[in-house]
């Protein structure tokens, strides 16, 4: 399948890649098509809208600056994902980038889950105090490398 991205242009696109979020993400309940593509700097990734191809954001795997990280969400809100366990799923964070060079932070209080299984994702809204909308992925990684010296 060929499709347009913000990113990338046209790109051909796996089946494999694709994801629904019959959600949508909050503020974009509207949008339910999307697909992740690799990103050219590992851990990040793109999620993109398949509907508005305008439409991007850029996702990090949180386990890899906050290997404690738990979602912490609703049992409610995982029950529709129908996960089997833990190993079935996959969670990003949605990064915001400044546009003057600023500092990228990460959303760890509404990360987004995807069953692996049946591609099918929700933003959840974490219950756990801990984490906010906006971590500084450079601040979060410099102290998990000082705890582990």
């Amino acid at each position: 399948m060929r499709v347009r991205t913000r990113p990338y242009g046209e790109v051909d696109l796996d089946e494999r890649q694709r994801i629904s979020l019959p959600w949508g993400l909050l503020g974009f309940e509207d949008l339910r098509d999307w697909a992740i593509l690799d990103a050219a700097q590992p851990p990040f990734y793109w999620l993109q809208s398949l509907e508005r191809p305008e439409v991007a954001f850029v996702l990090v795997d949180p386990f890899s600056f906050r290997p404690d990280y738990d979602p912490g969400a609703d049992p409610a809100e995982l029950a529709v994902l129908e996960l089997a366990g833990a190993e079935e799923r996959l969670v990003f964070a949605i990064v915001t980038v400044p546009a003057e060079r600023g500092r990228m932070s990460a959303n760890l209080q509404g990360p987004l889950l995807i069953n692996r299984r049946t591609r099918v994702g929700r933003q959840v809204v974490s219950n756990d105090p801990r984490w906010g909308v906006r971590h500084v992925i450079a601040d979060e990684l410099a102290a998990h490398r000082a705890s582990t010296c």
